[in-house]
């Protein structure tokens, strides 16, 4: 089967178009609602630009060479990210008062320790922060502020240059993208999908929110493109592994869920992978297995993991619950029966003026376009089990497959910031979905636009009608 080695212009003509019939249909439903000026022209921005620019650099460049690619993808992936850094800066200092998104409460709570981290520093009495660290118990939020007291310490405390770094390593998450999407479907899904993520309006703006979601990203990314070289080479290095060794530590550092992710995922890529020897399966299983009883060794981690699991059952009707207090009445009423089929296109745009949600409203593009580009990533993962392919990219499918499978019975299904993570690797699905589509696909992709157009706007109407607006 011919391969497509761009997205093509007459699909992203029609998704903007979609994406302004909805405007519209939102606008005539709900006057009184509807989005402020500002925020319809950040979505407009940001749903052109990804559109327009994915099929115009997808196709134009085809001429480069690899080197070239990825030199050209992650310059201007940086260009994209410094803009909306700087941006961003001014747009919440102006609007908030303070250079941190509309209700930051995690945000700050961030900064401030990791200024706190500085003051101890320099006081010698660091260890205040390690009593502080073990009355806390759990280890999988304590990565991003010692991450971020770090460059504290070196850049007197600069949250401009904390961002600059997460726009350098988001740009470089670019090039991990492309690396480990070639590698695993060719040159053409390498280059569609990396592109997808430089332009992803969601990744680009949390390069100016000053939480965790970019450096772990960041990570998982780094993890699944290591650990994919280290399965697929005929000799493992003592370096190879410890990097991998590593990488899932620090996940844990960043979120337990992620650590669990990735020694899921890499053990259930070594027991039914078709790539690997079995000398290597039984070489690979003694170590990670041994890895794995190290991990869990340590008794806070343990018990981190086992409250995990212990609440699993509770945190999302308990959540739902508290959102129905809050807001929206309709909401006890979805729950990982609703969530489980969706998980793919979750969540869907606030297009609305609702209260206390303005960072929402901030990042409905992005999402609009999570939405309409899923469709390519449910379509990958047709075709792969179709052509009985998809025993030879185990480690992306199940590491994401877990993830979604956790969010989905977990308080935060319908989150966009912790779909966040998941998205890359989206990406890359959604890459092949695109450079292996045929004709009678199209005819697909067009009814589900229309399935997306009558959500969103049937999305605003539930949000309005949960808080009795309507």
């Amino acid at each position: 089967m011919n391969t497509l080695n761009y997205f093509p212009k007459s699909l992203n003509q029609r998704i903007i178009g979609i994406y302004f019939i909805s405007l519209i249909l939102i606008g005539v439903a709900f006057p009184d609602m509807f989005l402020k000026w500002y925020w319809v022209v950040i979505g407009i921005f940001c749903v052109t630009t990804f559109f327009h620019l994915s099929s115009k650099y997808s196709y134009s460049w085809q001429r480069f060479s690899p080197v070239v690619f990825k030199r050209k993808l992650f310059r201007t992936a940086l260009a994209i990210r410094i803009f909306f850094v700087f941006f961003s800066y001014w747009f919440f200092t102006e609007m908030t008062g303070q250079p941190f998104e509309f209700a930051a409460g995690d945000s700050i709570g961030y900064h401030e320790e990791g200024s706190w981290i500085v003051d101890l520093v320099k006081y010698n009495m660091l260890d205040y922060y390690f009593a502080y660290i073990d009355k806390k118990g759990g280890v999988s939020d304590l990565g991003y502020p010692g991450f971020l007291g770090i460059q504290y310490l070196i850049t007197n405390k600069s949250i401009i240059i904390a961002r600059i770094i997460k726009a350098i390593l988001s740009s470089y998450t670019c090039v991990l993208v492309y690396k480990l999407a070639s590698r695993n479907f060719g040159e053409a899904t390498g280059r569609v999908s990396s592109i997808f993520v430089m332009l992803m309006p969601s990744l680009v703006m949390y390069c100016g929110l000053h939480l965790k979601e970019t450096e772990m990203i960041f990570l998982i990314m780094a993890f699944v493109e290591r650990a994919d070289n280290l399965l697929r080479s005929k000799v493992s290095t003592f370096k190879n592994i410890f990097v991998v060794l590593c990488l899932i530590g620090l996940l844990f550092m960043f979120r337990t869920v992620l650590g669990i992710g990735a020694l899921f995922s890499l053990v259930s890529t070594i027991l039914l992978s078709k790539n690997l020897k079995q000398k290597s399966k039984k070489y690979a299983m003694v170590f990670w297995v041994i890895l794995t009883v190290v991990s869990f060794s340590g008794s806070r981690l343990v018990g981190e993991v086992e409250k995990l699991w212990d609440d699993k059952a509770t945190n999302q009707s308990i959540r739902l619950e508290d959102r129905a207090k809050k807001g929206n009445v309709y909401a006890t009423y979805a729950g990982a029966f609703v969530f489980a089929p969706m998980i793919f296109t979750l969540p869907f745009p606030t297009m609305i003026e609702t209260q206390g949600q303005e960072t929402f409203r901030l990042l409905h593009g992005g999402v609009f376009v999570k939405n309409i580009i899923s469709f390519f990533t449910i379509l990958a993962l047709f075709l792969l089990v179709k052509k009985k392919l998809w025993r030879n990219h185990l480690l992306i499918i199940t590491f994401l497959a877990f993830y979604l499978a956790v969010l989905a019975v977990s308080a935060f299904a319908h989150s966009e910031r912790f779909h966040l993570p998941a998205v890359p690797l989206e990406l890359i699905l959604a890459g092949y979905g695109i450079t292996h589509m045929q004709a009678k696909h199209r005819n697909w992709f067009n009814y589900w636009t229309v399935l997306i157009l009558v959500a969103v706007v049937a999305w605003s109407w539930f949000k309005l009608k949960g808080r009795g607006v309507v």
